[in-house]
C-alpha cells in the first residue's frame, strides 16, 4: 500500500509539473491530485526538491518501461533500429509520452531558477546520452569511443530540442520523426566513416 500511494503522489506530480510547471508545483495541489495528504507527501519525499528528483526519477523510469515494452520479444534485431526506436518514442502521440516529455522540459526549464535539480537532471542527462552511446555501440561497433560519446551527445541535444518544439506545436509528430531519422543516418554514416581500421 505505502508504494501505491508513493507511485500515486509520482503520477500526480507528473500531471502536475506537466501542467503547471515547476514554479507552479504547490505540495497542497499535488497532495489532492494524489489523493493523499500533504503530510503524507512531506513523509515519502521530505521536501519540494526531494519530490521533483523523484519525479525526474520517475518519469525516466517510466519512459524506459515503455521502450523496452514497445521493442517487445519480436523487436528489431537491427541496432539501428532499436536506436532509431529509443530516440524517437517521445515523437508518438501517446498521452503518457506527451506527459513525460512535457515533465522532462518543465524539469529542466526548472533547473534554471532551482539550482538543486541541476546535478539530478546532469545525472539523468549523462545516463540517457550512455544509453544512446550504447545503441551506438552496437550499431557501429568499429568507431571510436570519443566519436560514439559525440554522437550520442548530438542526437540525445537534437532529441530534445525537436522534443520541445514538437510540444510546442512548432513541428508535427512525424516530421520531428523524420528530421531525428535523417540526423541518425547522417550520425551512423558519420560513425562508419571514421571507424578505425
Amino acid at each position: 500500500m505505502v508504494t501505491d500511494r508513493r507511485t500515486a503522489i509520482l503520477e500526480a506530480a507528473a500531471r502536475t509539473i506537466a501542467r503547471r510547471g515547476v514554479r507552479g508545483l504547490r505540495m497542497e495541489e499535488l497532495a489532492a491530485e494524489a489523493g493523499v495528504s500533504t503530510a503524507l507527501v512531506y513523509y515519502h519525499f521530505k521536501d519540494r526538491a526531494g519530490i521533483l528528483r523523484h519525479t525526474l526519477e520517475f518519469i525516466t523510469d517510466r519512459a524506459k518501461r515503455h521502450s523496452l515494452g514497445q521493442q517487445g520479444a519480436d523487436g528489431p534485431a537491427d541496432p539501428g533500429e532499436l536506436l532509431g526506436m529509443a530516440l524517437q518514442l517521445e515523437f508518438q502521440d501517446l498521452p503518457e509520452e506527451r506527459e513525460n516529455a512535457t515533465t522532462w522540459g518543465e524539469l529542466r526549464a526548472g533547473a534554471i531558477f532551482e539550482p538543486e535539480l541541476r546535478e539530478a537532471l546532469a545525472t539523468a542527462g549523462a545516463a540517457w546520452a550512455r544509453h544512446v552511446a550504447g545503441l551506438l555501440t552496437l550499431a557501429r561497433p568499429a568507431a571510436s569511443t570519443e566519436e560514439r560519446t559525440a554522437s550520442a551527445e548530438r542526437l540525445t541535444a537534437l532529441r530534445e530540442g525537436l522534443g520541445a518544439r514538437r510540444l510546442s506545436g512548432v513541428l508535427r509528430p512525424d516530421h520531428a520523426r523524420e528530421l531525428l531519422g535523417e540526423a541518425i543516418e547522417v550520425e551512423l554514416a558519420h560513425l562508419t566513416a571514421h571507424a578505425r581500421p
